[in-house]
Order: structure tokens, then C-alpha cells, then sequence
């Protein structure tokens, strides 16, 4: 399997959701906290499928979703948002409400 990103600025979170994922036999890359930082490896590396919040640090995620969107790979939004305050661009996208229970 290739690597899976976790990106979420709630370390402790992030890195339990992240252990989840290797014990269930992913490759994580992350967790990564700034979104700049995930689409900078997501440029570079390819990507099986993404767990993102959708507000790190008050940057939203969207320009990241858009570009695993285009490049073909499956995220889920890991949040505490409702489902109506997300732009509805992304209302198939599976919404884990935080705190997520892995």
C-alpha cells in the first residue's frame, strides 16, 4: 500500500488516527500540519488516499482536497464541521466528526 496522508493540526489526534492506519497496514506519511506542507509532498509523492481537517490553524483545507480530487485519490474530511457549513463541492466526501473514534 502506498503511503496515506493524515493532516490535522491536533497532534495527539492526528497521531493516534495515524497508528490506527499502520496497524491496519498503511504507510502514513504525516501526521502534517499546515497544509502547504501536505500539498508540497503530494507534488512529489505519490498518494493512495488522505485523511484531512478542514481547518488547520484557521487555513482551510479546500485548495488540498481539490488536488487529490484532480489527481484521482480518496480523502475523507476528519472534523468537527456540520455537513451544511462545507461547501457543497464536497458534499460526497465521508465526513468523520472529531473526536473520531478509529
Amino acid at each position: 500500500m502506498r503511503a496515506q496522508r493524515v493532516v490535522g493540526d491536533e497532534y495527539l489526534l492526528a497521531d493516534i488516527l495515524a497508528n490506527a492506519l499502520t496497524d491496519l497496514g498503511a504507510e502514513v506519511v504525516g501526521p502534517i500540519g499546515q497544509p502547504a506542507q501536505a500539498i508540497a509532498l503530494i507534488e512529489t509523492t505519490p498518494v493512495d488516499g488522505a485523511v484531512l481537517d478542514i481547518n488547520l490553524r484557521g487555513e482551510m483545507v479546500y485548495p488540498l482536497a481539490g488536488m487529490l480530487t484532480n489527481f484521482g485519490a480518496p480523502y475523507v474530511f476528519a472534523t468537527g464541521y456540520e455537513q451544511d457549513s462545507i461547501p457543497t463541492r464536497y458534499k460526497d466526501v465521508t465526513i468523520l466528526i472529531k473526536p473520531v473514534d478509529v
